[in-house]
């Protein structure tokens, strides 16, 4: 299911373009447009959820997969010490697109002292 007016789902569908870093049958993963950190990509389902909110025992292999998913895309691009995760959920959540995704972020951060 999607939803003609979702942004996320119009990328998912190849309507809209964006840089995949990784796809199946269930999930799409693609850069962030507007990156906060130097490794910035979002991970989202080709089902239209809109926010974890919305999420039911039906989604747990599917919530699964994509956690399972992300260790690994974020070693390929260069997460090497570590990374974020963001699910940002409802509007006091700061989501501004209201299809579920997930947020991976890390890479090197000179300005920032590193723990030892």
């Amino acid at each position: 299911m999607s939803d003609p007016d979702c942004i996320f789902c119009k990328i998912a569908a190849g309507q809209l373009p964006s840089n995949r870093i990784y796809e199946d049958d269930e999930l799409l993963a693609f850069h962030d447009i507007h990156p906060a950190a130097p490794v910035h990509f979002l991970l989202i389902p080709r089902l239209h959820i809109p926010s974890l909110f919305d999420v039911d025992a039906g989604h747990g292999a599917l919530l699964g997969k994509m956690l399972q998913l992300v260790p690994r895309l974020a070693r390929e691009q260069g997460c090497e010490d570590g990374f974020r995760t963001v699910i940002n959920t409802g509007r006091n959540g700061g989501q501004e697109v209201y299809h579920l995704h997930l947020h991976v972020m890390g890479g090197p951060r000179p300005w920032k002292k590193q723990a030892p």
